[in-house]
């Protein structure tokens, strides 16, 4: 009896545990898919709201109307107002890129100093003052360039200072941690036998990063870079206290403008009926603008994982 009994306890206990972890499993995986529908679901309700809103600035208005020059809102008549929206697309566009012209080099190079060229101890300095400005609010840093670089480049310039320019510097000090933090986690995901297969050819230091270390990150490099656009089409404080606020239309880095960011901003306290209408259109041209860079990012990190298979 004890022989027999003694194995079946066993065996019904390992069960039961089997049982407990089985349970616990499940409960873990629905906590799981919870919090990812929840995320799912609350993205889906803001751009169904925002869809929602700007609807009738499509209806009444048109896409002619809103996507011409003429930006004239009519706050005690808003039926009456123009609400082209193309001149704060183009200066969105052009900050974006002028902000990645001015982030993306010197991410880049800090990476690669940090990761190939620096000693230890001044690499993880630099990396520890990078994240630094990470940390800095974007009015923080749209108050330096209001009251520094804005007047330097009125100086230099003979102009305000506002604009473009001065958005695209803004931007690029922005985008400048992203951009270092994952093109530096792409390079140190290298392995090691590249450099030393580089070395053991005969290349040099700079060989090595231009032609072999570069080339293989390129795909992790090219994804911090959208990562850093996908920051710097949605800033609006920074952008707006730099840029001039103008509702022209400009293709002058020393001309001020506007972008859809900064221009929802300044509009939206004072907004009523169709003139809203057109700033939550503004708002939803961002959104398609945000998930096609996401588009991106996932094409982008599809084709890196077939090359690694």
């Amino acid at each position: 009896m004890l022989s027999i009994s003694g194995p079946s306890l066993f065996i019904k206990q390992a069960m039961d545990y089997l049982r407990s972890i089985r349970k616990r499993e499940l409960h873990i995986k629905v906590l799981l898919m919870i919090c990812a529908s929840v995320t799912f679901v609350g993205l889906l309700l803001i751009f169904i709201f925002v869809f929602r809103e700007s609807l009738p600035a499509f209806t009444r208005l048109g896409l002619p109307n809103l996507f011409s020059t003429h930006w004239n809102p009519d706050v005690s008549h808003p039926e009456a107002g123009n609400y082209g929206m193309l001149p704060f697309v183009v200066g969105t566009l052009y900050t974006t890129l002028g902000g990645l012209l001015v982030g993306a080099p010197l991410g880049i190079g800090s990476a690669i100093f940090i990761d190939q060229i620096a000693p230890p101890k001044i690499g993880t300095a630099i990396g520890r003052g990078i994240e630094l400005i990470a940390s800095i609010p974007s009015v923080v840093i749209g108050w330096f360039g209001l009251t520094l670089l804005v007047p330097m480049i009125g100086r230099l310039t003979d102009t305000s200072g506002f604009g473009i320019l001065a958005a695209s510097l803004v931007l690029g000090v922005m985008v400048l941690p992203t951009i270092a933090a994952l093109s530096l986690e792409s390079l140190r995901a290298l392995p090691s036998e590249l450099k030393e297969a580089a070395y053991g050819m005969g290349a040099t230091r700079w060989q090595t990063i231009y032609k072999v270390l570069l080339p293989a990150a390129r795909r992790g490099v090219l994804v911090a870079v959208i990562l850093g656009m996908g920051r710097a089409i949605g800033e609006a404080m920074a952008v707006q206290m730099v840029i001039g606020n103008s509702r022209q239309l400009t293709f002058s880095l020393t001309n001020g403008t506007s972008t859809l960011a900064a221009r929802i901003v300044t509009d939206m306290g004072e907004s009523s009926g169709v003139f809203r209408s057109a700033l939550f259109a503004q708002g939803l041209i961002l959104l398609i603008l945000a998930m096609l860079l996401i588009l991106t990012i996932r094409l982008v990190s599809r084709e890196k994982k077939e090359t690694v298979r």
